[in-house]
């Protein structure tokens, strides 16, 4: 039976055959076996070249994704955490992968600016300290640390409400229906219908590089990976080249919690749920357009 891991290699080697027959065809291997109009080919080639590469990249990534997923994520629900700004295509292609790996959606959130605006600090610490009062002994059980930093003890309250241990999800419980409705009504993020499932693998989704600051963002994902099954922070090219995502590599990351760039494209998306296979064994890695551990991961 072919690996996994064989089928991402195998992606990766044909990414490269790719890669290498258009240096090879542009190089001094290119006149070998022409007899066109040289002129006119390379007219042509400018005129649709681009074009047509960039077409199959991502035809060919939708087309291999379901072998490469192999159903990993039957009976794994998976919640959608919407950052401001991000883009709403995306988003939508996103749940749609999950659905061809196997899985489903169990909800989408929406995290609103306010949450990640660092003036929010003394809100957020104020109501994580209240969060815990009204809860009592609850949170003990999912490794909740009252003495943590008010955005990492947030981001593990928030992974009581949306998030779980257990690989399976299940049903949200008092304690979460408390915090889903304390972060709504400070306007921090916006739940779902009461009853969504709780989901073991969270994508968390960057949009709008002005609206998050790279500081808090590093603490809402530092607590929910220590309250989730696993953690993924995808990101649009533009973020990974120079902006928040880039900056949170620079910085080292968040350990465990894999980062992927050039999510708006259907190679990045396809990345984004091979990242979301591994994360729950704690690898973590940087992968994507800018990614410094290769495009995508093959361990």
């Amino acid at each position: 039976m072919i690996s996994y891991r064989h089928h991402v290699v195998s992606l990766v080697a044909v990414f490269l055959a790719l890669a290498v027959g258009v240096v090879l065809g542009g190089g001094p291997l290119s006149e070998l076996g022409r007899d066109r109009d040289t002129a006119t080919a390379r007219q042509v080639s400018a005129e649709t070249g681009p074009i047509a590469q960039a077409g199959y990249g991502e035809a060919f990534a939708t087309a291999t994704a379901a072998r490469l997923y192999d159903d990993a994520l039957a009976e794994r629900p998976v919640a959608l955490l919407a950052l401001p700004g991000a883009d709403e295509d995306t988003l939508t292609a996103l749940s749609d992968q999950v659905q061809v790996a196997g899985g489903e959606v169990a909800a989408r959130y929406e995290l609103q600016a306010r949450l990640t605006d660092p003036t929010s600090s003394t809100l957020v610490d104020s109501l994580g300290t209240q969060v815990l009062e009204q809860l009592g002994d609850a949170p003990a059980a999912r490794g909740i640390d009252p003495d943590a930093p008010a955005y990492v003890r947030l981001g593990q309250l928030t992974g009581l409400a949306v998030g779980s241990s257990s690989e399976a999800g299940g049903e949200v419980t008092d304690a979460g229906r408390t915090v889903r409705d304390s972060l709504s009504e400070a306007g921090l993020v916006t739940s779902p219908e009461p009853d969504a499932a709780l989901a073991p693998l969270l994508v968390v989704v960057l949009g709008d590089d002005q609206q998050v600051d790279p500081d808090v963002l590093q603490d809402l994902l530092s607590g929910l990976s220590a309250t989730t099954q696993g953690v993924v922070l995808a990101g649009p090219t533009s973020s990974g080249a120079d902006g928040v995502l880039a900056t949170l590599r620079e910085d080292g990351g968040v350990e465990g919690v894999p980062s992927v760039d050039g999510v708006e494209t259907a190679p990045g998306q396809v990345t984004t749920l091979l990242a979301l296979l591994r994360a729950p064994s704690g690898a973590g890695g940087d992968f994507g357009v800018a990614g410094a551990d290769g495009a995508v991961p093959v361990d």
